[in-house]
């Protein structure tokens, strides 16, 4: 196993357990095993939408509208314009307007 013989495995294990302990290596093993089940659940969800992609090439793709959108789709007559809007008596435009009023 990766070049290295049984005496060297044993040795590798009893040093791990004597920095981390008895407890922490079980957690250490769950997280570690938590881990590589996301990360291959991640890996089959991106094969999966690769494949998807590849079978369906984007070109021959046309989504029809549905019999509603149709119906939404249909512009509406053009709208009169706005009035312009009428100013009134209580507000003004510029203070400047207000202290010509009042001077002369």
């Amino acid at each position: 196993m990766f070049g290295m013989g049984h005496y060297e495995i044993i040795i590798i294990l009893i040093v791990i357990l004597l920095v981390f302990g008895a407890k922490r290596i079980p957690e250490m093993a769950q997280g570690l095993g938590k881990g590589i089940k996301e990360f291959r659940k991640a890996m089959k969800d991106v094969k999966d939408e690769v494949d998807i992609s590849e079978r369906l090439p984007s070109d021959t793709i046309k989504p029809e509208p549905a019999p509603d959108q149709e119906a939404q789709q249909v512009t509406p007559p053009p709208a009169s314009p706005a009035p312009p809007p009428v100013p009134s008596k209580g507000n003004s435009v510029s203070g400047s307007a207000k202290e010509e009023t009042s001077q002369g």
